[in-house]
């Protein structure tokens, strides 16, 4: 299972964005040195929460400060860019970063967004999947391409940089709550990323029926879809103890969700009547959040393994909802003890000391009677 982050990112109005910015360079690095496979970087332009515009800027900076993790676009909001110039970026990172970047793709999650740019809400999936066409054209086909439709026009267009990976970056699809994404992810083959988990009666059901959506739409368009590429992402914080966690974040978990998802965004309050600081015990009751210990959150994963019928990446939802030595604490646990359970990187170390533990005894008999016998034998 590959592991890592959804870095919208989120941040509390009211302190230094400048800093905020900086933090989330920071963040990355550290999971870099912790061994997590990626980041994915948001794109977003109103509101106040999400900080960053260019995903693309913030990645080659990234990629400058770090190694190994692999860098995302979480998402590009295709509707907002000429696809010719989105693809062109896109490939330039990819030889930036030497193959680290991968191009996840939405439709655009802010309504805010959309209205600045004069994009009507209906239009916006439309126009997602008419760009994601002709981006993929463009990242494996040479001969030029001509298209014009109702938002924007190609005449005679290729990519002069090809692609430095083989055969192009890899590719997912943002789907959180329309079928919309999972059917565009299946006429592509493309990997998905399910960006909130699904709530009342038919959670325990719903992701199953919608990776049916994918591997239908796949069908018919003659592609198969890969449930390793698939990645869900929660909402996680993790300490030594569950009290300590939920210590730690009571308070600004509850002011997240009703600050920025029912304030902001205008979106229902899934727990109206309770005030802020009894909104994360009631969703870590439900199973929308995971907030406790690695224990938890391995029993958490293995739930939702359960519920979907397998995926093939967690990504944490990168949120402040305590100081920064908590928050990079809660990804060090996650690293230590997590990760390996889902990686096979303790198999072989059980399974050594399962042997040892066997024939302690009798090796240690065997071991106590050679020194005895070298103690009766004569010195030479």
């Amino acid at each position: 299972m590959k592991f890592g982050i959804f870095l919208a990112p989120f941040h509390t109005l009211g302190e230094n964005p400048t800093l905020a910015i900086h933090r989330d360079l920071e963040l990355v690095e550290w999971l870099d040195q912790l061994g997590y496979d990626e980041a994915w970087v948001g794109e977003h332009h109103s509101a106040g929460w999400e900080l960053i515009a260019s995903p693309e800027v913030f990645i080659a900076t990234a990629a400058e400060r770090t190694k190994h993790i692999k860098l995302g676009t979480g998402v590009s909001s295709l509707p907002y860019h000429h696809p010719l110039i989105l693809a062109d970026r896109i490939i330039l990172l990819d030889h930036l970063t030497r193959g680290r970047v991968m191009f996840g793709v939405g439709p655009g999650a802010l309504s805010s967004d959309a209205a600045m740019l004069g994009i009507e809400a209906v239009t916006q999936r439309p126009r997602m999947a008419e760009a994601l066409d002709v981006i993929l054209r463009l990242f494996t086909e040479v001969e030029p391409i001509s298209v014009e439709t109702d938002w924007f026009v190609m005449r005679n267009a290729r990519l002069q940089l090809r692609p430095y990976s083989d055969p192009h970056p890899l590719v997912a699809v943002a789907a959180v709550q329309s079928p919309a994404g999972m059917q565009l992810a299946g006429k592509h083959g493309a990997a998905v990323l399910t960006l909130a988990l699904p709530r009342g009666e038919k959670r325990e059901s719903a992701l199953k029926e919608y990776w049916a959506i994918a591997e239908e739409s796949a069908a018919l368009h003659g592609q198969t879809m890969d449930r390793s590429q698939w990645r869900i992402v929660i909402h996680c914080h993790l300490a030594e103890t569950r009290e300590e966690a939920f210590a730690q974040t009571r308070v600004k978990a509850g002011q997240y969700q009703r600050g920025y998802f029912t304030e902001t965004l205008a979106h229902d309050d899934p727990a109206p009547d309770l005030p802020p600081e009894d909104i994360l015990p009631e969703m870590v009751s439900r199973g929308s959040w995971c907030v406790g210990t690695p224990d938890d959150l391995i029993e958490f994963i293995e739930m939702l393994q359960e519920r979907s019928g397998g995926f093939g990446g967690l990504m944490i939802q990168a949120v402040e909802w305590a100081d920064r030595d908590a928050v990079r604490k809660s990804y060090e646990l996650l690293a230590r003890y997590v990760m390996p359970r889902f990686q096979g990187a303790l198999v072989g170390l059980e399974a050594s000391q399962r042997d040892a533990s066997a024939d302690a005894k009798v090796l240690r008999a065997k071991f106590n009677e050679a020194i005895e016998r070298a103690r009766q034998e004569p010195t030479r």
